[in-house]
């Protein structure tokens, strides 16, 4: 069982309106801190207990530099907002220095077998990720409102770092997406028969700036899940629906790359990693590339690159000129 200290953080952080896998990554390191500290209560430690923490994060566990960040992030709103000690601002510790990790990126004939070994549900998610670029969570996320017919693309809202922007959608999937939208519809028409229903589950502020939508069916998921649950943020009796499980969509994935005999190593993000790829290797300006993936700086897109033409970077090899 969760610790009485941990249930108290999980409600505080959850009365503050932060997201459930927040919560739940912090969580996560707040208690690896803890059991790195010889399940020391944190009220009992502070700065240099942080500090030897990060560093046995960088110098044992090799972790990556967003990674330790993390978890220098829980521990900071583990001391401001629950323990009210709030940490120095010149913390000491052995900044992980990590190399990180070139993407995976599929060739256009494995995605295409990738694709075609997905089935149900998933499939059209997939076909998301693949042709705008989606993130795994920008696409189980997405609401009916989001998906742009007159204009072929798709509105993610306040994503990775609080940003949003509208990708494009392939005419393609204009179809398929209608019948998705047919089929999140006929979940709409029998929730809102339920007198226990309470709406689809909306972020705080936008409950309280539109109250009404909750039961709009625009605000509903694309992707809703087969079963209504309770908000984990909100009172007990909070009855709405979710969207799809973002663990089942990972799950898929894997399971159609196995059937498909691709053996490298494939998540959903692959699938992201292999349209910026694509899209580059036809010819579309780097600018467009880091727009459509929503990156702030242009050199976080540039690692695409590496696969591009002949080789990393664009390099032909030596080796060719002899043969």
């Amino acid at each position: 069982m969760k610790s009485i200290f941990l249930n108290y953080v999980s409600e505080q952080m959850f009365t503050k309106r932060y997201a459930k896998r927040t919560v739940k990554t912090y969580l996560y390191w707040i208690k690896a801190f803890i059991n790195f500290n010889g399940k020391a209560h944190p009220a009992n430690c502070h700065n240099n207990e942080v500090e030897q923490f990060l560093t046995f994060l960088s110098v044992e566990l090799n972790v990556a530099p967003k990674t330790q960040a993390l978890a220098l992030n829980a521990l900071v709103f583990l001391y401001r907002d629950i323990l009210k000690a709030p940490l120095t601002l010149t913390l000491n510790f052995n900044k992980s220095t990590a190399a990180p990790k070139l993407p995976v990126v599929l060739t256009m004939n494995e995605v295409a077998k990738l694709l075609n070994n997905v089935t149900g549900i998933h499939a059209l998610a997939c076909q998301l990720m693949y042709g705008s670029g989606l993130r795994l969570m920008e696409t189980v996320r997405l609401r009916i409102q989001d998906i742009d017919f007159d204009y072929l693309s798709v509105m993610v809202w306040h994503s990775k770092g609080g940003k949003s922007r509208r990708v494009t959608l392939a005419k393609e999937l204009v179809n398929p997406l209608k019948q998705q939208i047919s089929k999140a519809k006929l979940y709409f028409q029998q929730d809102i028969r339920n007198p226990y229903y309470k709406g689809v589950f909306l972020p705080h502020a936008l409950a309280r700036k539109y109250p009404y939508a909750a039961k709009e069916f625009a605000w509903h998921y694309l992707f809703p899940s087969s079963r209504l649950s309770h908000a984990p943020q909100a009172s007990s009796d909070h009855l709405g629906r979710h969207h799809i499980d973002e663990t089942t969509l990972r799950k898929a994935v894997q399971k159609a790359a196995k059937i498909a005999g691709i053996t490298k190593r494939v998540t959903c993000h692959t699938l992201r990693h292999s349209f910026a790829t694509h899209l580059l290797q036809r010819g579309a300006d780097i600018r467009t590339v880091q727009e459509q993936l929503g990156h702030t700086d242009v050199r976080t897109t540039q690692i695409y690159t590496h696969v591009i033409e002949h080789g990393a970077n664009g390099v032909r090899s030596p080796l060719s000129d002899l043969v």
